[in-house]
């Protein structure tokens, strides 16, 4: 669509046209920076996000169990080779009670997340399935695993352990560029995840990282690429250099490149999840997302529990900034409701008919 300009190409994203972009015209939505054109642009994902969910905001407890990783990411805190920090792997029971608390708290989900542990890994992800079925039946709540990619045939037995979702980023889809990021791990084998978990039933969550190096353009193939796997839910996080990383001395981007990027993802896909997470800005940054299209806040971490977030492992922790009942009293102030859990699940049974 040579020649648009921008409020037309909103225009035709808002009502429905997000097929006929192409990735030019994405790109072109990528770049916008003009106080009006932003304005213009979230006002429009605003609209289309209402329009499919009402006021109703979905809430993720996170359970960061184990930061211990066999993988070398070149831009996480918890790589292999990051050898100064302090790590920790919760138990059974401390999962449990955790998850527990944030069930009462009134979140909607449990994301279960770890680093690719070798202890977790182990026999088959034996001890992750365990957890995973005891959260889902003693809790009775919807269940999340993000325990980094895992072989194909363990996607159903995450499902028949109670497993709701399965999340795994891909972070970029420029290839050269995810090997210079996920070093000493396959592009396919991670992006074909998703298709995995899809098959097995499970509901799939996929992100990007903004600001690593990559173009515009490799943002709109990436936004297009989570869209054709069939992902219900995806996210954009800004990077965040991490110490004793390759890329601690990396510059970071602006925020703002997360919520245009939030944005567009909402104006090519009303229907689909897309996280605020308050592990970037912390509670500071909610607003601004939810603002731009996200209709999930993610990274909500219990106080003085001795858990860490990722791209910011400690933001607004310890001063409960980041507890349910403080992300609600947000909520209230800005006009928007937490859906309950009833509405959650409601939501989860049309996604899992349309999975099939």
């Amino acid at each position: 669509m040579v020649g648009l300009s921008v409020t037309d190409t909103i225009e035709i994203a808002k009502a429905g046209g997000g097929s006929r972009l192409s990735r030019d015209d994405i790109a072109e939505l990528l770049s916008v920076r003009k106080k009006d054109e932003v304005s213009e642009l979230f006002s429009a994902a605003g609209s289309v996000r209402d329009k499919v969910f009402g006021n109703k905001v979905f809430i993720y407890g996170f359970v960061y169990f184990s930061t211990h990783c066999r993988n070398n990411c070149a831009f996480c805190y918890y790589r292999r080779t990051n050898k100064s920090l302090p790590r920790y792997r919760k138990t059974e029971d401390d999962v449990l009670a955790l998850s527990g608390s944030l069930k009462d708290a009134g979140i909607n989900l449990v994301d279960l997340t770890m680093g690719e542990d070798p202890v977790m890994c182990a026999d088959d992800y034996s001890e992750l399935l365990k957890i995973t079925r005891r959260v889902k039946e003693e809790i009775d709540i919807s269940v999340m695993v993000s325990p980094g990619a895992v072989p194909k045939d363990s996607f159903v037995k995450f499902k028949e352990a109670g497993a709701d979702w399965f999340a795994c980023y891909q972070e970029t889809y420029n290839r050269e560029l995810f090997s210079k990021l996920r070093l000493e791990q396959d592009f396919d084998y991670r992006m074909d995840q998703k298709i995995w978990a899809k098959e097995a039933g499970l509901l799939t969550e996929d992100g990007i990282m903004v600001g690593l190096g990559e173009t515009l353009e490799d943002r709109a193939d990436s936004i297009i690429k989570m869209g054709s796997l069939g992902c219900q839910q995806i996210r954009a996080m800004t990077f965040v250099p991490q110490s004793g990383t390759p890329m601690e001395n990396v510059k970071p981007t602006e925020p703002m490149d997360e919520l245009i990027s939030i944005a567009v993802m909402r104006l090519l896909y009303p229907d689909k999840l897309i996280p605020a997470s308050l592990d970037v800005e912390g509670i500071a940054g909610l607003k601004s997302r939810l603002d731009a299209g996200a209709n999930v806040i993610t990274s909500i971490i219990p106080p003085n529990e001795d858990l860490a977030g990722v791209a910011q492992h400690d933001l607004d922790i310890d001063s409960g900034h980041r507890s349910v009942g403080h992300v609600l009293d947000m909520l209230d102030k800005m006009g928007k409701k937490a859906a309950s859990c009833s509405e959650y699940e409601s939501l989860l049974r049309r996604l899992k008919a349309g999975n099939a």
